[in-house]
């Protein structure tokens, strides 16, 4: 396990989880948010920035021997009709990162990207790495930009990245923000008696992953980063269900109904995502352990017991 971890985006829900993991696990972390006040993240060493200037990055990589890259500000639906708010939001943060990062080669890069958001929803199989991205949102185009300037960093600088591709991650913990994450929103509506606006007629397939998995994962990807080169691993749990039936859990999970508006679907929402996950098995030996029947049993509880 690296021993001094910079984390960019650690403001966010796997951002959070992250650091606290890394630090359960003996390391330095630094972690970087917009606010630099994360309070469920203290003593965590944390530091406030947009990341908008290469030497904004340099300042912070002193002793770091591994960088996580979270930062993201957009959603496939946000920057909808509004590809220059990519630009701002995803991109140049991210190349701000990679220009620092030329004269520190050695330290090791994980990115975070996106499945549902960059594959092909026509696809027969499900998507692996190797699948050619056709991003139907700007926000997915921008994540397939991302990962072709990280691969001209490694060929350029000899440098070592690990892009994982995420499908929707869920658990306790998770902000219920707007865009951000069907399963937060929905168990919202659940414990507030509302109802939840469904784009779609919700027969749309999605993969859902549970946070712990998603962190074992990551830091699997840490300890045993690729020798001077770009790798890419799909995070998944490699089992998709409908909406529907993801809906059907979420009234088991919690013992009460889930009121539902169907409206129109939008173009920017795949209908499909499937995905594979037998080279993060092959890289990695990972396997997802939590069902997303108990995973939504666990983050109900949470929100059940926690939240005022």
């Amino acid at each position: 396990m690296r021993s001094h971890v910079l984390v960019i985006g650690a403001g966010g829900f796997i951002g959070r989880s992250l650091c606290r993991a890394l630090s359960h696990q003996g390391a330095h972390v630094k972690a970087v948010s917009r606010s630099g006040h994360v309070p469920s993240l203290t003593p965590t060493e944390q530091f406030a920035s947009e990341c908008s200037h290469p030497g904004d990055v340099a300042a912070l990589l002193g002793d770091v021997d591994a960088l996580v890259y979270l930062a993201a500000a957009s959603t496939p639906g946000s920057s909808a009709g509004k590809p220059l708010a990519e630009l701002s939001t995803n991109l140049a943060p991210l190349l701000a990162t990679l220009e620092a990062l030329q004269t520190h080669p050695s330290i090791p890069l994980v990115y975070f990207s996106s499945a549902g958001a960059i594959y092909d929803e026509q696809a027969v199989a499900a998507s692996s790495e190797t699948d050619l991205p056709r991003p139907r949102s700007y926000h997915g185009a921008a994540k397939v930009a991302a990962e072709q300037f990280i691969g001209a960093w490694t060929r350029q600088f000899a440098g070592s990245a690990t892009i994982i591709r995420p499908s929707n991650i869920y658990g306790p913990g998770q902000a219920e923000v707007a865009g951000f994450g069907i399963v937060p929103t929905m168990l919202g509506c659940i414990r507030r008696g509302e109802t939840l606006r469904v784009w779609g007629d919700g027969s749309a397939l999605r993969d859902y992953l549970y946070i712990d998995d998603l962190i074992g994962l990551t830091l699997a990807a840490l300890t045993s980063p690729p020798e001077g080169n770009v790798r890419t691993i799909n995070a998944a749990s490699g089992e998709s269900i409908r909406l529907n039936e993801l809906f059907t859990l979420a009234e088991i999970a919690s013992g009460e109904t889930l009121h539902r508006d169907y409206v129109q679907g939008r173009t920017v929402d795949a209908n499909k995502v499937t995905i594979n996950i037998d080279y993060a098995r092959q890289v990695l030996g990972w396997q997802p352990e939590v069902s997303l029947d108990e995973g939504l049993k666990r983050t109900w509880h949470w929100l059940h017991t926690t939240r005022p």
